[in-house]
């Protein structure tokens, strides 16, 4: 007879539901987590350190949030669960620029994940990420030759970076790279985080033909680090509600599109 699924501990549910509350609103402070998990402030902050350190939110004071700031980027789970609409928009649309046969570099964005989904309809591929969520979504399509790059495992963004990513990056020569980036305005792209920022370059450089893609929440925006011009991508696709005027200023840099919501 087969054994009962094991269940999980306390702490862990406890935890888990922590996660879930503070994905859903963006932020909390401890004593509402305390409120939320009938557990003293005491516990709630060894829970919080705990979840800080695995890359699951981001402590301050008072409380803790999964939002992105200027200075930090959200984790992969939150932005797995935000904008989704849009990023399917996106990863359909950038299926254009794809036929089978094609060398695809993917960064470690939400987006690029949603347009990985996609690709084992397109035919024979090789495809290039250094994200997890990538290669786990890909690894077992048998017309996808899956090249997985490494480096320094980030829990954060689940993704690999640092310099061995940056190394392993600049030894190919691919047909394309999309990638998505925490914010943009009309004539600049930013992210919050140095090592990102650098990864993100190293792919740019590595590629023949280089695709944007941006929902509506990261225009008009910056960051701390200036990634590159909107002008040293071929194409930026945009989706979601957006200023026209902002639009056509993109538009005197480079080609832009808006990709349609269905």
């Amino acid at each position: 007879m087969a054994s009962a699924p094991k269940k999980q501990s306390p702490r862990l549910q406890r935890q888990q539901k922590i996660v879930d509350h503070v994905l859903s609103q963006g932020f909390a402070s401890a004593a509402e987590l305390s409120s939320l998990t009938g557990v003293s402030l005491m516990t709630v902050h060894r829970d919080l350190d705990d979840l800080a350190t695995r890359g699951l939110l981001r402590k301050y004071h008072g409380g803790v949030s999964a939002q992105p700031s200027t200075v930090f980027e959200s984790s992969s789970d939150f932005r797995l669960h935000t904008h989704t609409a849009e990023k399917e928009a996106l990863a359909a649309d950038a299926l254009r620029f794809i036929t089978p046969g094609m060398s695809v570099m993917l960064d470690d964005s939400t987006t690029a994940l949603a347009l990985a989904r996609l690709l084992p309809d397109v035919g024979p591929l090789t495809v290039v990420s250094n994200y997890r969520q990538v290669q786990e979504a890909l690894r077992d399509v048998p017309d996808i030759r899956l090249i997985g790059l490494g480096g320094e495992y980030s829990r954060t963004h689940d993704s690999y970076l640092g310099l061995p990513c940056q190394e392993m990056v600049s030894t190919f020569s691919v047909d394309i790279v999309f990638l998505s980036t925490s914010a943009m305005n009309a004539r600049l792209t930013y992210h919050q985080e140095q090592e990102i920022v650098l990864v993100k370059r190293a792919m740019m450089a590595s590629a023949t033909t280089k695709v944007l893609m941006m929902d509506a929440s990261k225009v008009a925006r910056s960051a701390l680090h200036q990634l590159a011009p909107v002008s040293a991508f071929d194409h930026v696709l945009l989706a979601g509600d957006l200023d026209d005027a902002l639009i056509e200023e993109m538009r005197e840099q480079t080609e832009v599109r808006l990709s349609p919501l269905s």
